[in-house]
């Protein structure tokens, strides 16, 4: 998704409301900004409920791969021949 819009004297610019339900912005809510080489990327602040909920996630997510199966693979596919 791409949208232009133009920063005012102010400095200000408004989040366009497809982009806001997008993301789950409503008012009040608060955002990251992040600058990464010349771009700014703009993300929804996580509560430290949400943080922790979705860090424990990552280990659920990381137990459904096959670890012995992955590792198989990177040997054979980097084993010297």
């Amino acid at each position: 998704m791409q949208i232009e819009r133009t920063i005012s004297k102010k400095g200000q610019i408004v989040i366009p409301k497809d982009v806001r339900d997008y993301l789950g912005l409503k008012s009040g809510s608060e955002v990251i900004f992040e600058v990464k080489d010349r771009e700014v990327v703009i993300r929804p602040r996580l509560s430290p409920r949400e943080f922790i909920e979705k860090f424990i996630n990552v280990g659920k997510k990381a137990r459904k791969l096959n670890i012995n199966r992955i590792k198989k693979t990177l040997e054979m596919e980097y084993a010297v021949h």
